[in-house]
């Protein structure tokens, strides 16, 4: 397969030229109307900001609109403490940041709190706007190394497994076809794709398939894919990414299908193609820079899988 690292970067490019990066989501919570709209006044330009005036109510949203970066609460509020209801953020969000605002001194709720890692810091009523400005980025910073990491360790251990059912689709597959399903499913699960599809090439010609849908879903057919004819004939990664300045390519059924993004990997052996590999997304999370490269790697994997099927059969 005769894909650089360059192909890789471009691909990379064209994703976040085509998506603009996110706001980080912050969750401010207190019971005075006057904090609650200061804070997010103060906040707004750099995250997007949900309000809440009470540890019941921002329970409520978090229950609606999922993690989020950094949550600010105030201490003193009726019927929950702050660090009462930030204790019962933890197990759902370990790795947001929370932070705790205090106008009065009560050491013991607030060591425990910060001590059971509950709480990255708090801060003294009054507070300064600068001040708890330097805070947060910090505790920004904080929350994407820890998603770093996390997704790290995640990649790192999907990347074994995933190797790990390619070098058993060759083992136990007898022909190229039987191995087709299987790889479909190993990558599509992987990769949170909501649709796979790996599919046999024979003298330039799609043959026979293999494939994997989401929840039901039917993944888009390549058979009258020009992108991935060009794949193919080019032995090169083919990226497609929705965009209102990028139109599905002619013939194709993106539009009909929902797809978001489509990713197109060519299978060949020694200057030989074997099969086309599809990665779709509809409405899953499109894949990161890094796990883009992992599939990369797991693309020259499954072709040596492909590639010692074939040879056996």
């Amino acid at each position: 397969m005769n894909n650089s690292v360059s192909d890789l970067n471009d691909i990379t490019r064209q994703i976040k030229s085509m998506e603009r990066r996110k706001k980080p989501k912050m969750l401010v919570v207190d019971d005075e109307p006057d904090n609650l709209d200061l804070l997010y006044r103060t906040f707004r330009r750099d995250f997007k900001v949900f309000k809440a005036d009470s540890g019941m109510s921002a329970l409520d949203v978090l229950s609606q609109e999922g993690e989020v970066a950094v949550i600010i609460s105030d201490q003193r509020m009726p019927e929950m403490k702050g660090t009462e209801f930030l204790s019962k953020t933890v197990s759902n969000f370990p790795d947001t940041v929370r932070i705790i605002l205090t106008g009065f001194t009560d050491v013991e709720d607030l060591v425990d709190a910060i001590n059971s890692g509950q709480v990255y810091k708090y801060i003294t009523k009054p507070w300064d706007p600068n001040e708890l400005k330097d805070v947060v980025d910090h505790a920004a910073e904080t929350y994407d190394l820890l998603k770093q990491r996390t997704e790290e360790l995640i990649r790192a251990n999907e990347q074994a497994k995933l190797l790990a059912a390619i070098a058993q689709v060759a083992q136990d597959s007898s022909t190229l076809d039987d191995c087709l399903n299987p790889l479909a499913t190993a990558f599509g699960e992987s990769f949170s794709a909501d649709g796979c599809v790996v599919q046999q090439v024979k003298d330039g010609q799609l043959g026979s398939q293999g494939s994997y849908g989401k929840e039901g879903i039917s993944p888009v057919s390549l058979d009258n894919d020009p992108l991935v004819q060009t794949s193919i004939s080019e032995e090169n990664v083919k990226v497609w990414v929705k965009s209102s300045s990028n139109p599905p390519p002619e013939g194709t059924d993106y539009e009909g299908a929902g797809l978001q993004m489509h990713l197109i990997f060519p299978l060949a052996y020694r200057g030989t193609p074997l099969a086309t590999l599809s990665l779709q997304w509809m409405s899953s999370q499109k894949p990161s820079e890094e796990e883009i490269k992992l599939m990369h790697l797991a693309a020259q994997q499954a072709v040596l899988a492909v590639a010692v099927v074939n040879c056996m059969a």
